[in-house]
């Protein structure tokens, strides 16, 4: 299998040009080819020699890929099923909101974290994905001009494939790469401490904790990893961290009808987050199949963010988005996956 370049970095660029026997220069020039003018075949990129574009198509290969699979909904929300290697798919969501434009991607097939409510993690884990294969979800969007904002809240844990995360926020970010501001990036965790802080050390894109329930046996039995990194130790070096006043941090909270959405929650939510600078998303649950969790109704959703509010938490309902076109992370996967 031929080694692809697109999701390389600049000086992986310059070395692989090495050693080709070809000029340093020429990883520069791969650069701007592939992820300023978006080329489509080494054909295309004209200042390179004839036998400097030879060597490259004889020895690698640009690495897009198209989804194969697209599904629209009524809201104007895609998700789109691109492959995986092995057979397996990821899933990417398009969502249009106003002005705004989000690409949700996803950096793993499937997951190991097993949270209850998520079916990614009935999957299991079944690998990581390159950083080319993170960003292709990004250039190969049919969207990808409107585009305003990129979360990693797809398939998978982003700091469970930090490596790889990592050299695709670089290309995303740096001037030789697509130029993005980091603070239209937001990187969501189930709070892997380790991999967070050095996330935090080597990026500038935002940071979003998966919380759910404040109280630490309630987060154990949903999220499996309390055992290992528990959320006050989470919340330790959240609080230790200077996020300026650009950087952002923000916490996921899904409300579960009956488990997570009652008075005693908000107020040890208001106790623990004291201090810091931060949102609350509160999300609607999207059901999944074989789990007793359920969605609370619209009144309660309602009632708990004012209550967060007025404990001076900022908090906002984020709009549900998709549920006739299998919304919930990891449903449409799955489903093609059976097939």
């Amino acid at each position: 299998m031929q080694e692809k370049l697109f999701g390389k970095t600049l000086e992986e660029l310059k070395a692989l040009s090495l050693n080709l026997g070809l000029p340093s220069f020429t990883g520069r020039q791969l650069c701007e080819w592939l992820y300023k003018k978006e080329v489509s075949s080494f054909e295309q990129m004209t200042n390179l020699s004839k036998k400097a574009r030879a060597l490259l198509s004889e020895n690698h290969e640009l690495g897009l890929q198209l989804p194969v699979e697209e599904q629209v909904s009524v809201d104007g929300t895609k998700k789109y099923l691109f492959t995986a290697a092995n057979g397996k798919f990821i899933e990417t969501a398009y969502i249009p909101d106003g002005k705004r434009s989000t690409v949700c991607v996803s950096s793993q097939v499937g997951c190991k974290m097993g949270c209850l409510f998520c079916m990614t993690g009935k999957q299991g884990f079944q690998g990581n994905l390159t950083a080319g294969e993170i960003l292709n979800q990004y250039r190969s969007l049919p969207e990808r001009k409107e585009l305003t904002n990129i979360v990693y809240m797809g398939m998978g844990e982003p700091l469970d494939n930090l490596s790889e995360v990592l050299l695709s926020l670089e290309v995303l970010t740096a001037e030789w790469g697509f130029s993005l501001s980091p603070r239209r990036i937001t990187v969501s965790t189930i709070g892997i401490t380790p991999a967070m802080l050095e996330f935090l050390n080597r990026s500038e894109a935002h940071l979003a904790i998966s919380l759910h329930t404040p109280f630490d046996e309630e987060r154990r039995k949903l999220m499996p990893i309390q055992q290992v990194y528990p959320l006050k130790e989470v919340l330790k070096e959240i609080r230790s961290w200077d996020f300026g006043r650009q950087r952002r941090v923000s916490f996921e909270y899904i409300l579960f009808r009956d488990y997570n959405d009652s008075a005693a929650h908000v107020n040890e939510l208001s106790r623990i987050l004291h201090g810091i600078r931060c949102r609350i998303n509160l999300i609607r649950f999207h059901p999944i199949p074989d789990t007793p969790l359920e969605s609370p109704d619209e009144s309660t959703l309602e009632a708990f963010r004012n209550k967060l509010n007025a404990k001076g938490i900022t908090t906002t309902i984020r709009a549900s988005r998709g549920q006739d076109i299998w919304a919930a992370c990891g449903l449409l996967s799955t489903k093609r996956l059976q097939k």
